[in-house]
């Protein structure tokens, strides 16, 4: 009895490993083995990217909500307890669009999160 081996099945395996590898260079594109690899750590590369991502959004939206309220006279951590006392609950996405766009609504954000800044705790003796 001969002995059996993929064939079709396998070649159509491969197919779909090489689409996926399209458009790199080299051997990264032609050869099995490192079309595998390539593909495998591409594949890790954009996961941990899309969270990456997300993070750099989040920093980039802090440092420019931080320069428009150091403008106003409050640092950043006092003007989010301020806002959180406050019950205004706007993400920091909106918050730099609006010190951006908005700077006369951002003026009243920064008076309300002025006003409910809650006391210095004592520290005990």
């Amino acid at each position: 009895m001969p002995r059996a081996v993929k064939g079709a099945a396998r070649r159509q395996a491969k197919v779909r490993w090489f689409k996926l590898a399209k458009g790199m260079r080299g051997s990264r594109s032609r050869c099995w083995r490192t079309v595998q690899h390539a593909v495998i750590r591409a594949g890790v590369n954009a996961t941990r990217d899309r969270n990456l991502v997300k993070r750099d959004y989040r920093r980039l939206w802090i440092v420019r909500i931080s320069a428009a309220v150091k403008s106003r006279g409050i640092s950043y951590s006092r003007f989010i307890a301020g806002l959180s006392a406050a019950n205004i609950a706007l993400n920091r996405k909106m918050l730099s669009e609006i010190a951006i766009c908005d700077p006369q609504t951002f003026d009243k954000i920064v008076e309300q999160a002025k006003a409910n800044i809650p006391a210095p705790a004592k520290a005990a003796a």
